[in-house]
């Protein structure tokens, strides 16, 4: 393993060749065998870098070698400990085999042998040896960076479910799916994206259910990403979706690992991204972003009924406003008459159209919710519905918008709220404004005409070859039983059949047939009636 001695000149002719301004351009380069050539590349490419340490030190056998670590990134009490045990190394203490299967406290250890994978492990958070007169080094996973203690998450609270959230550090986010998941049929495939960040991305799936083909379109679009950062995981999702320009979101994300394990579960893939809580599911459908994770902890009975308010509030958020603006515009003999004359003293002495008069409304309450989520919480709240009352109060009592509008307004905002998804709360906020529009030009024929375009675009729109109104178009009947409601488990004995799953069924189908028969599972009726068979 050793280099030939001509090589020795390199350095500085690769100093002098390669201007090295991300780790992509250091990808094949061989680390040197003498240790004064990789001394001197890794402080030109670290220059004016105080947190990145060169730590050289002597074995026992005179054998010259250096520790690299980013400060802040590692566990100093557990390097030292690691570097006691390589300095007082004597026999093959130059033979970076034996250094290997030396006694280090370490509990991950790998070989490398160029300088893209050397550095993006430092980077990373190990720490590398690197010994004089070999052409590998050592990488140790010594890691102990300050990260945020696991905590509820904000954007998915649940009355009945598991407390715990995911964090910004990508090892603990996966530890907490391998808990939920302790099958060695959960695979993790781990890719590095960004030329400037080399974010760490996780692909995860269970082998064996999960469609191969979906898997490798995944690794694929992900693979192909060419760009200089990844800071969170939004920059991943707008890069692998089907259709950037479509306003319904093709990937789901959440924080909660029981949300995510539950995905796989079914055959999907989530996308772990370093340095976010935030997982990605993929493929997704339109009906999952009406569902939470809750649907299935309370009884289906429960769980059914607020499936169906969700899917009325959204029908709600999408068209009040534009319905009202129909009817006030157009349409005014479809309101009974005291109505009718109630509506129009309340706007006879408003200067604008009723679209007017919805646009503005609907502008300040999305400009208060913006303002409620961007000022700090003790503050955001207050202004909010502060701003919501003295705002809705004035405007009625100046005259630029009528009272029924103002009730309009705050049963749309409402509804918009009992979508359990954010990403798709957005994407109903913005489809509001042009059925608004519409519904001014033609009327109820505007909104119709409207609600054909989206219902279209929805039915060619794909997320990772599944078509996203699944199973409705194209029909599954048998899938239907966990979008029209949710069916008792006995009756989910299934995955979904349009997934393109290897296994089908979660549940044996014995034990599902004799809960659907029985009713349930029967057992002692009383504990007098056990203990009088017991005396018998």
């Amino acid at each position: 393993m050793k280099f030939p001695k001509e090589e020795k000149n390199r350095t500085q002719e690769l100093i002098d060749t390669i201007d090295a301004c991300s780790l992509t351009e250091l990808e094949g380069i061989p680390l040197f065998p003498q240790l004064e050539d990789n001394v001197i590349l890794l402080k030109h490419l670290f220059s004016d870098c105080s947190d990145f340490v060169i730590r050289e030190f002597k074995q026992k056998n005179d054998v010259h070698a250096i520790a690299v670590f980013v400060d802040g990134l590692i566990d100093t009490k557990q390097v030292n400990e690691a570097l006691k045990v390589l300095m007082l190394l004597e026999e093959g203490s130059d033979d970076i085999e034996v250094i290997e299967e030396a006694l280090l406290p370490v509990s991950q250890i790998a070989r490398v042998d160029d300088y893209k994978k050397l550095l993006q492990a430092v980077l990373g958070g190990d720490t590398g040896i690197l010994v004089d007169g070999n052409i590998q080094a050592l990488t140790l996973g010594i890691r102990g960076a300050e990260k945020r203690s696991v905590n509820e998450p904000e954007g998915e609270a649940v009355v009945r479910g598991p407390r715990e959230g995911f964090i910004e550090n990508i090892r603990t986010n996966t530890s907490m799916l391998r808990r939920k998941l302790k099958t060695p049929r959960l695979k993790m495939k781990s890719l590095v994206v960004g030329r400037e960040t080399n974010t760490n991305i996780i692909v995860a799936f269970l082998e064996g259910i999960a469609d191969p083909q979906i898997v490798d379109e995944v690794s694929r679009r992900i693979g192909n990403i060419d760009i200089d950062a990844v800071l969170e995981s939004g920059y991943v999702e707008e890069l692998i979706q089907d259709n950037m320009y479509s306003p319904f979101p093709q990937v789901k994300y959440s924080e909660r690992p029981d949300t995510v394990a539950s995905a796989l579960l079914e055959g999907r893939v989530a996308i772990f991204v370093d340095g976010t809580p935030m997982v990605l599911i993929v493929p997704v459908t339109f009906w999952m972003m009406l569902q939470a994770n809750e649907d299935y902890y309370e009884r289906f009975q429960m769980a059914t009924l607020v499936r169906w308010l969700r899917y009325l509030f959204v029908f709600i958020s999408l068209l009040t406003p534009a319905v009202y603006v129909a009817i006030t515009t157009f349409h005014p003999q479809m309101l009974p008459t005291t109505l009718l004359m109630s509506v129009a003293a309340a706007r006879e002495s408003i200067p604008f159209p009723a679209i007017v008069e919805a646009l503005l409304m609907e502008v300040a309450f999305e400009a208060l919710r913006e303002a409620g989520i961007r000022l700090p919480k003790t503050v955001g709240q207050a202004v909010s519905i502060l701003g919501a009352l003295v705002v809705g109060q004035a405007a009625v009592q100046a005259g630029i918008v009528s009272a029924p509008m103002v009730i309009v307004v705050s049963i749309t905002g409402i509804a918009s709220f009992t979508i359990p998804h954010f990403n798709a709360a957005i994407a109903l906020r913005m489809l509001r404004f042009p059925i608004m529009i519409a519904a001014s030009v033609l009327g109820i024929y505007g909104i119709m005409v409207m609600l054909l375009i989206i219902v279209g675009h929805m039915a060619n729109l794909r997320s990772f070859g599944v078509p996203y109104l699944s199973p409705l178009a194209p029909l599954s009947v048998g899938d239907l039983k966990d979008v029209l409601l949710r069916a008792p488990w006995s009756e989910l004995e299934k995955r979904p059949s349009f997934l393109g799953i290897q296994n089908a069924r979660r549940m044996d189908a014995s034990f599902a047939e004799g809960l659907q028969h029985g009713g349930g599972q029967e057992g002692i009726k009383s504990n007098s009636h056990s203990n009088g068979e017991g005396s018998s």
